[in-house]
């Protein structure tokens, strides 16, 4: 096919700055858009031509339609995709691990023969950074799709950019089987907002989106939530032996309060899970029990072979146990709040909570324990982890807490001052202090996409995920070879965060980097695509809130009134579902 010599062509209209690019257009495609520029040409006053080979520069058009000029566009952007996707290299050229016959790439995480542990999945994702570059293929995993490492910033925004209303984030394939296969009984349609994608995620996300992130809703849950916080650290201080240490397995603990804050949200009441002395067939303690499981075996179900998926494994038969207790938990105080509001109507305090609102609006209880157990089931790991990730670098980074210290002492000037939203507003280097333990550390190594649609990535050709027993003639393109199609692309914000191109002294923990140039912010790069704990766009972690203001609450409380020391050697950190520090956090809690 003859090739027309354009390298550039632009338009523009001062009514709409009109501008497209196209590069080496077939003859056929190019006299289309050039009849199409041509009226625009003809009903504009002046023409200047700026191209050596061919390149329009029409001012004042008079009767170019918004009709015309969004087609010419909607065109331009058409053929420059198919172009650029034709110009690409192959997915299957994108460089990493080489797979072995039979055992893939799975062998490298086997026992005895393989190279890695669960524990070491952040380090695998830096490893393969600096081995094979910005993208890489980790290939045949076993029951698994492949995993496409993108490690280039501006190409993680582009895919957040176009993935459109309803992205496709894959995640928890254990939750997803037990929501869609063995409680079917139960959620049928109604899947929540955890490993669901498409129309139902939408409808059921829109359902309860807005009373989760209303400001109103993180206003009416700071009391509650304070109150809480104030029962742990007294609960901490009868904790300290005798060189004011807290005990070994403090993360229990924190566990406790991360569960004590979620039960309080989600389902109206206390818990119950920070009394003392609970006896094993207690509730709390039972709900203390399968939280533990849960945190302990996820990560052994999620990133082990799912032999699980096959037949029942002892560690998936008790997972499922462990669901079907919380569905019950969930279901029992949901009906109590039902029950609450047929005879004593809204929350007394004027102000109705979250649940009421869920209630009240959908009249399902159904939808209201859905949403309770998606809030648990995700909270409970992400917000525990995160807090022993900040207190182990707030422990460590003695000169930084003093700077919280003093901020909430200016703030806060007497110990027992009532927290309130406007004061939370002015923690500047506290709030830059937990972004930046997120940014250097963060609890979630990386956020997820199935492609909706091909894409070219890095210049490679990145299929859409579609599954094999979906697949059809001309989602196949101009492939031939056999690869996989369902692929799922991973933005490692764990290491763009910590790489120099995107953020400016990437390997300095520098909180003021955060702020504001007025509040002594750190006037360098930072890529905001480079780190994203929370995700972005529409399926943005739709507790993001109410996460920050559980965290927050407990560091103002603590730091205002303690000083927290680790005097032991340093800790690593290690993927268990989340990543934090590995070992015994032992804090030294001193009050000042």
């Amino acid at each position: 096919m003859s090739l027309l010599p354009l390298k550039l062509l632009r338009v523009t209209s001062n009514t709409n700055n009109l501008t497209a690019t196209l590069t080496i257009i077939s003859a056929n495609q190019a006299s289309k858009t050039a009849q199409n520029i041509q009226q625009i040409r003809n009903n504009s006053t002046t023409t200047e031509t700026t191209c050596p080979h061919l390149s329009l520069q029409a001012t004042t058009a008079s009767t170019t339609t918004p009709t015309m000029k969004t087609s010419l566009i909607s065109e331009t952007n058409s053929i420059h995709s198919t172009i650029e996707w034709k110009e690409a290299i192959p997915y299957k050229e994108i460089p990493g691990p080489k797979p072995i016959p039979i055992l893939g790439n799975t062998w490298r995480m086997m026992p005895i023969i393989g190279q890695y542990t669960i524990g070491d999945v952040a380090k695998i994702s830096f490893q393969l950074h600096q081995q094979y570059g910005r993208i890489v293929r980790f290939s045949g995993l076993i029951g698994r799709p492949d995993l496409l490492f993108i490690y280039d910033a501006n190409e993680i925004e582009k895919c957040y950019r176009n993935e459109g209303p309803t992205p496709f984030r894959p995640s928890m394939p254990s939750l997803v089987k037990y929501k869609s296969v063995v409680r079917k009984d139960f959620f049928g349609d109604l899947g929540g907002v955890v490993g669901v994608h498409g129309e139902a995620w939408r409808e059921f996300r829109s359902k309860v989106q807005k009373p989760i992130l209303q400001l109103s809703t993180v206003r009416r849950y700071l009391q509650p939530l304070e109150l809480i916080t104030e029962d742990f650290l007294e609960r901490c201080v009868t904790l300290l032996d005798e060189n004011s240490e807290l005990p070994e397995d403090f993360d229990n603990e924190i566990h406790k309060w991360s569960l004590e804050c979620i039960g309080r949200v989600a389902l109206d009441t206390r818990l119950g899970c920070l009394s003392s002395n609970l006896s094993p067939d207690s509730e709390p303690q039972q709900i203390i029990d399968a939280a533990k499981f849960a945190l302990r075996n996820v990560a052994t179900l999620e990133l082990k072979a799912p032999y699980w998926r096959y037949f029942p494994t002892p560690t998936w038969t008790k997972y499922v146990k462990n669901m079907n207790y919380f569905v019950e938990i969930c279901l029992k105080y949901i009906k109590n709040t039902t029950a609450r509001l047929k005879t004593e109507g809204l929350s007394k305090d004027g102000e109705a909570s979250l649940l009421e609102r869920v209630i009240v609006k959908e009249k399902d209880e159904k939808i209201a324990t859905i949403m309770a157990l998606d809030l648990i089931l995700v909270g409970i790991d992400t917000i525990s982890m995160a807090v022993c990730s900040i207190l182990y670098q707030l422990a460590t980074r003695p000169e930084e807490q003093l700077k919280i210290h003093e901020e909430l002492k200016r703030l806060l000037p007497e110990s027992n001052t009532p927290l309130t939203i406007n004061l939370l507003d002015q923690m500047h280097y506290l709030k830059g202090f937990i972004k930046e333990v997120f940014r250097m550390y963060s609890t979630v190594i990386g956020n997820g996409r199935t492609l909706q649609q091909d894409t070219v990535i890095c210049g490679y050709r990145v299929p859409k995920g579609v599954g094999i027993e979906n697949l059809k003639k001309k989602d196949l393109f101009d492939f031939t070879d056999k690869f996989l199609l369902k692929v799922q692309a991973v933005f490692p914000t764990l290491v763009t965060g910590n790489m120099e191109r995107y953020v400016s002294d990437a390997h300095a923990f520098r909180p003021e980097r955060w702020l504001k140039p007025h509040q002594g912010g750190f006037e360098g790069n930072l890529h905001p695509f480079a780190s994203l704990p929370y995700g972005y766009g529409a399926r943005m972690c739709l507790g993001r809130r109410l996460a920050d203001l559980e965290m927050q609450i407990l560091l103002a409380k603590l730091l205002r009134n303690y000083k927290l020391e680790y005097n032991y050697p340093p800790l690593e950190y290690a993927v268990t579902f989340m990543y934090a520090p590995e070992g015994q956090l032992k804090f030294k809690m001193l009050k000042t």
